[in-house]
């Protein structure tokens, strides 16, 4: 495909980044609507599973196609892909409660893997990887567009329409992309078929899957030392152990071992994957901040996320066309990192008296460093092996960088859970007044922090009350707000010393030239490239 006119090569692209907008902008989009949805249908104690069951299912799915779509071509993955992903979509908007929620998230993170899989593979397919920077930097670009309009209109329509409609407005696009692609994407013709890996597959899977409950759990469902916990990680370990004697049996492995030899491999996927953990978790917690503790509307809350998104997409699409040009990678992944961690630690010193233009200016840090990162690590690991292997080696960067960001957002979930938990009690302990008993059922509704998502609810609480308790109800409403910005700045404290061993990690990055062509193979083979 390298081969193709240039012309051929930008309209599939743009089919590509149609593809692939549809899947973001579905994914983003619920950010700054979960509080909201999850304030209507119940289940904050599972609210983190709305995004982490969609983490966890196009985690596997895109490192089994990363090898598949090597074999068959990407073409029959993306439209799979696109069809399971509107099926997810259109059954979510019809949840009536939020178990059939996460299911049908679930479902569209099968079909999210294979899009986002096959999307920044094609860009290996079509381009050298000196050209790649500019092309890795658009599709960045293209996931921060879609969560410039996501989380925006994600927020206005919750505050104005029925919130169903979240996962239904993008479906005309998921038409629109699959026909794109039905059209300019050209067929490839299989390759010499290969026994498929289903032992790896199906150990990876159990892996991945216990050590996110693990994660989920520990600390608040269960003490981490539980045996519950500590089973968990027990069956993580064994079956990681199983994986590797099956890999290194396997005759086609869904992920060849002998790519973790080359160090820009390695060290690349390590970094992806604590930048995963940091980034996914700003993304998930600071809609947290706005609506609980600013007390804004989810529609305030989606346009503060834009300017950092703007920062993100602008970086991106500057930093993309500079690794071009100059073909330098390494000191871009640095100070991307570096920023963002600045931002983070920012973003740790919030207070419920902080102002909307403070934490604006924060994200917008995050944001930069956010951008400046989109293009570097894809573009690593594709330029530090042979193209045979560009559909596995690209699929393992998105793999773990997804493991990161869904273990993040559970870890940190119960970071934040255990924190508020503490608060509270300690309040409660301290200063927060005890109701008169003719009242006390109606202020229990406010120790849930809950309650604070959802400012008709909070009113209608607060309306049923008598006039006299209003100095105690608003005592109880700044506590609450107190222990819920506490959570959350300890929450983003720790996101930075996730970034930070990600800088320290990205310091071992070998720096080699990126090849001028994919026909290559044999000068850049990853089994010499240490």
């Amino acid at each position: 495909m390298e081969h193709l006119e240039n012309r051929q090569k930008v309209l599939i692209m743009i089919a590509v980044m149609s593809a692939m907008f549809f899947a973001a902008v579905n994914m983003t989009i619920v950010g700054t609507s979960l509080p909201k949805i999850v304030a209507q249908i119940g289940g904050m104690d599972y609210f983190d599973w709305v995004f982490t069951v969609y983490m966890l299912t196009s985690t596997i799915t895109a490192m089994l196609v990363g090898k598949l779509s090597d074999i068959y071509g990407r073409k029959i993955f993306i439209l799979i892909g696109i069809g399971i992903f509107m099926l997810g979509a259109f059954l979510s908007g019809t949840s009536q409660n939020i178990i059939q929620l996460i299911l049908y998230r679930g479902l569209q993170g099968f079909g999210g893997g294979m899009i986002m899989s096959s999307a920044f593979t094609t860009v290996g397919d079509l381009f050298a990887p000196r050209e790649r920077g500019r092309w890795q930097g658009l599709l960045g670009a293209t996931f921060g567009l879609s969560s410039l309009f996501g989380p925006t209109l994600g927020g206005y329509i919750v505050d104005n329409f029925d919130w169903h409609w979240i996962f239904w407005v993008f479906l005309p696009i998921g038409f629109f992309a699959f026909a794109l692609i039905l059209r300019l994407y050209p067929s490839q013709k299989a390759k010499e078929k290969e026994p498929i890996d289903f032992l790896g597959s199906i150990t990876l899977t159990i892996a991945i899957v216990s050590l996110l409950l693990g994660f989920t759990w520990a600390g608040g469902k269960y003490e981490w030392l539980s045996f519950e916990i500590i089973g968990l990680f027990s069956l993580t370990v064994l079956s990681l152990v199983a994986f590797v004697f099956i890999e290194l049996k396997a005759k086609s492995p869904v992920l060849p071992l002998f790519l973790f030899k080359n160090s820009v491999f390695t060290v690349s996927n390590i970094a992806g994957m604590l930048m995963g953990m940091g980034m996914f978790g700003t993304i998930m917690y600071v809609p947290f901040y706005v609506q609980g503790v600013q007390g804004e509307s989810a529609t305030v809350s989606g346009l503060v996320e834009m300017v950092m998104t703007i920062a993100m997409v602008i970086s991106s699409i500057l930093v993309g066309n500079f690794i071009t040009k100059t073909g330098k990678y390494k000191v871009v992944g640095l100070v991307g990192i570096l920023i963002m961690a600045v931002g983070l630690i920012l973003n740790s010193t919030l207070t419920t008296d902080s102002t909307l233009t403070i934490l604006i200016l924060q994200l917008i840090v995050i944001g930069i460093g956010l951008g400046v990162n989109m293009p570097v690590f894809n573009l690593t690991v594709q330029n530090a092996v042979s193209q045979k292997y560009l559909g596995v080696a690209t699929s393992a960067m998105q793999t773990f960088r997804q493991i990161g960001g869904t273990i993040g957002v559970a870890f940190l979930g119960s970071v934040m859970g255990a924190r508020m938990e503490n608060e509270l009690s300690n309040a409660q302990q301290a200063d927060m007044p005890a109701p008169p008993p003719e009242v006390t059922e109606s202020m229990a509704h406010l120790q849930n922090p809950q309650v604070l998502m959802d400012t008709a609810q909070l009113e209608s609480i607060q309306n049923e009350l008598p006039a006299e308790m209003s100095p105690v109800i608003e005592q109880f409403i700044s506590i609450l707000k107190e222990a819920l910005n506490s959570a959350l700045t300890t929450v983003f404290l720790v996101s930075a010393v996730i970034v930070t061993l990600a800088f320290i990690v990205t310091l071992f990055l070998k720096e080699i030239p990126l090849r001028t062509t994919n026909d290559d193979d044999e000068e850049g083979a990853v089994e010499h490239q240490q």
